[in-house]
């Protein structure tokens, strides 16, 4: 059996590499509203992501440690490295599945689930945190009708205040605001997305012994939100086009609307120190805006398989976990 060193560093590796998947698909959560309206070009557009990305995984980490010790107990009979590889390699293939079939599923809550099916399978319920991980799911499942909400909200705001805002002039005004919150957008992705990583790299230092607290080292912070702006630059653009043009028909005012809602929930969701899913964030505020707008603005037909992989991914990325620990385990 590979010592404890080896399988320290594949779990790093595999948390990275889980890291750089997950930019790659939710490259969508910033700039998919910006490309459909015109407010960006692609290549700006991707490189402003990278950008903003990186950066904001730079500047937090409490979500990390509410990743870190609020899933599974590492000082309980679930302290495994097998479990958190496991994990890892059940929601990178999970997040790969959804972005080829073009769904913007949660990395977030394939994450999640992976880490708590694998705990389960290694020690019953026990294994789990109990009072963090009901928290985390709060966070995961009431973020998206919040964004909805706060979508709905912002855009019917913006039309009451603004009636002219077809005009040529206030067009242009839209889009600059828009090209702003689609930098707050990526920041925001940044500060919460990547410090899921880090939380699980810095679970498995303490599981492995080489570390007592669930403080993120320096070295995990940057290895962590350079693995994501990396992904990022890459682009899902499966996912891009089934968020900027799949759910509802954007234009420069819900652009800006949808992005503003979406950047309000989750740096919100970051100050509180919780995890959310940056992706379901956003395709729930996009359709909050759509809504907003009126019957018929909704391709309701996406917005149902969305949420069939929402509801999808938590069971089967735990189920995932489970086969993958069973996998590394060995036969009981």
């Amino acid at each position: 059996m590979p010592d404890v060193d080896t399988l320290l560093f594949t779990a790093v590796l595999l948390a990275l590499a889980f890291d750089f998947v997950n930019g790659f698909h939710d490259t969508a959560n910033a700039v998919a509203t910006s490309l459909a309206t015109g407010a960006l070009n692609p290549r700006t557009a991707i490189l402003l992501a990278v950008a903003m990305n990186f950066l904001g995984a730079l500047t937090f980490t409490g979500v990390a440690g509410t990743v870190a010790g609020g899933v599974i107990n590492p000082a309980g009979p679930a302290g495994d490295l097998n479990i958190i590889m496991a994990a890892l390699m059940a929601a990178t293939v999970w997040n790969l599945l959804t972005w080829f079939f073009g769904l913007p599923g949660s990395s977030s809550h394939a994450l999640i689930g992976a880490l708590a099916g694998a705990a389960c399978l290694a020690a019953g319920p026990q294994g789990i945190s109990g009072r963090g991980f009901g928290i985390i799911l709060q966070a995961l499942f009431f973020s998206p009708p919040l964004a909805f909400a706060a979508g709905f909200t912002v855009s019917g705001v913006l039309r009451l205040s603004r009636p002219g805002y077809r005009t040529s002039r206030s067009t242009r005004r839209l889009l600059a605001l828009q090209r702003l919150a689609a930098a707050g957008q990526a920041f925001a992705h940044g500060t919460n997305d990547a410090q899921k990583t880090m939380g699980v790299i810095t679970l498995a230092l303490v599981t492995a012994g080489r570390q007592a607290t669930f403080d993120v080292p320096l070295w995990v912070r940057l290895a962590s939100a350079l693995a994501l702006a990396l992904g990022t630059s890459l682009g899902g653009w499966r996912i891009i086009k089934t968020v900027g043009t799949g759910i509802t028909r954007l234009t420069p005012r819900t652009g800006f609307a949808a992005d503003l809602a979406s950047v309000l929930v989750i740096l919100g969701a970051t100050a509180c120190r919780l995890p959310v899913s940056t992706t379901h964030v956003v395709s729930s505020s996009i359709t909050g805006v759509g809504a907003g707008g009126g019957r018929g603005l909704v391709r309701w037909a996406t917005v149902s398989r969305i949420v069939l992989a929402w509801l999808l991914t938590l069971p089967a990325s735990a189920a995932l976990g489970a086969l993958f620990y069973r996998l590394l385990a060995g036969p009981v």
